[in-house]
């Protein structure tokens, strides 16, 4: 299999830049708390927190419904051992792609009924023609193709994760 590059690393860098920045003013003097949604967001997390420069706190989720070399969600399996407490506090939580969006929506409703103050989405990736769920994420960093891509911690069985900028994978 082989890679097209779809977005280059520079690309990703700046957008992840002006992406801290917009955070940055929105969230100015709130209690924010950053949730990242493991595996694939965790490359866009390291990026994205240099660039947001107000006092925040980090956490983890573990979202699937995806297992192996499969390309069809199937059910959701939510492992918070590293979440976060996210009571009285505005959450941030941040997804590698938005594809079906029903990852993204059913994670902000469990995040809510955590007592978070508020719940605001951002995602590195927007798929166009796959989203079922009517979520819009309130932050993105770029819209893509109906294309399997992988590279900046987005993957195929595991693989690809390393790479530095999205590619479309290529059988």
């Amino acid at each position: 299999m082989s890679v097209d590059v779809l977005i280059p690393e520079a690309a990703i860098r700046d957008r992840l830049r002006e992406l801290g920045g917009e955070v940055a003013r929105d969230y100015a003097g709130k209690p924010l708390t950053i949730v990242a949604v493991l595996t694939g967001s965790l490359i866009a997390l390291a990026d994205l927190i240099r660039a947001v420069d107000v006092p925040h706190r980090i956490g983890l989720v573990h979202a699937s419904s995806y297992r192996g070399a499969t390309t069809t969600a199937s059910t959701l399996v939510i492992n918070e051992t590293l979440a976060p407490d996210v009571a009285d506090r505005d959450v941030l939580l941040l997804d590698d792609i938005l594809d079906t969006g029903q990852t993204l929506a059913a994670l902000v409703d469990h995040i809510a009924q955590r007592g978070a103050k508020s719940v605001r989405t951002a995602v590195l990736l927007r798929k166009i023609g796959r989203q079922t769920v009517p979520i819009e994420p309130d932050y993105c960093g770029f819209t893509i193709p109906d294309a399997f891509v992988v590279g900046y911690g987005l993957d195929y069985d595991d693989d690809y994760r390393h790479l530095p900028y999205v590619g479309v994978l290529k059988t």
